[in-house]
């Protein structure tokens, strides 16, 4: 007598939600990333992805517990949907954290705004009110996006700030240098993010002493919640940027240093030796 073996439906099940998980995640992104889809609509599909996702792991959890007692086939099927729903709900838990770990902010900066405007795109001038943190809770999540002062002409900290957003891949969109009578140098970049965001980041270069000084704004554009991007963009170029200033100065040791009197040639008919 021949036993006829079935397949699991429930592994069934599970392989093809997982399948159609992947294109639902990916393809919106990218949609997103092209400005094929605006943020509205990406957030729709994004969270019926994560549904289709998560209804991927729990077939195949049930798929694999009928599995272990039934002796059925579609091991095979039911692991591949586990393995796909679970890829495709990382992004989910990864950004989930980040909204645990962040306060709810869309715009972080070392200076007061006016001081660092933003540009932006026609189609993005409805965008929400910008949601802001106060000055104690943005020392607490980020202590490092502060103002940095450093013993450079503001034309030589601008070169070496606007090398360092070159290398971050930023897309510049405005750039002044700094002015011979003390006016501010100033950098506007766009970035896009991993996930099709957009946001904006604007760097000021003012003389400061017998130095120069930089802050930083980034801000998102359109978005909710940053999930801690903006702080931390600031955060991570600053404390490059102390790296890139003290590599140019330990380089250049007299950069910016007065020609001591002793080594100043005599003018021309000048007696060198006693008066008389």
């Amino acid at each position: 007598m021949r036993i006829l073996i079935r397949t699991s439906k429930w592994a069934v099940l599970a392989r093809r939600l997982g399948g159609l998980a992947v294109p639902l995640t990916i393809v919106p992104v990218l949609m997103h990333r092209e400005r094929f889809l605006d943020s509205g609509a990406f957030l729709v599909v994004a969270l019926f992805a994560g549904a289709v996702a998560a209804l991927a792991v729990l077939a195949a959890c049930v798929g694999l517990v009928r599995l272990w007692h039934t002796g059925d086939q579609g091991w095979s099927k039911a692991l591949s949907g586990l393995f796909l729903g679970l890829i495709c709900l990382a992004p989910f838990a990864f950004y989930g954290a980040q909204a645990l770990r962040y306060p709810i902010v869309t715009d972080i900066a070392t200076a007061p705004r006016s001081e660092l405007p933003l540009i932006f795109e026609p189609d993005m001038a409805d965008m929400p009110a910008p949601r802001l943190l106060t000055a104690e809770e943005q020392q607490r999540f980020f202590p490092n996006a502060t103002t940095r002062t450093y013993p450079l002409d503001p034309l030589q900290l601008f070169a070496i700030v606007e090398h360092l957003v070159q290398v971050q891949g930023w897309d510049v969109r405005q750039r002044r240098e700094p002015g011979i009578a003390g006016a501010p140098g100033q950098l506007n970049a766009r970035i896009l993010t991993l996930v099709g965001w957009r946001e904006e980041a604007v760097l000021l270069i003012t003389a400061s002493g017998r130095g120069a000084a930089v802050d930083m704004r980034s801000a998102s554009i359109g978005a909710l919640h940053d999930l801690g991007s903006n702080g931390q963009r600031i955060s991570d170029f600053l404390v490059a940027l102390d790296s890139e200033v003290t590599a140019f100065l330990r380089d250049n040791p007299n950069v910016n240093q007065l020609v001591p009197d002793e080594a100043v040639e005599p003018e021309a008919g000048a007696e060198t030796g006693e008066g008389g």
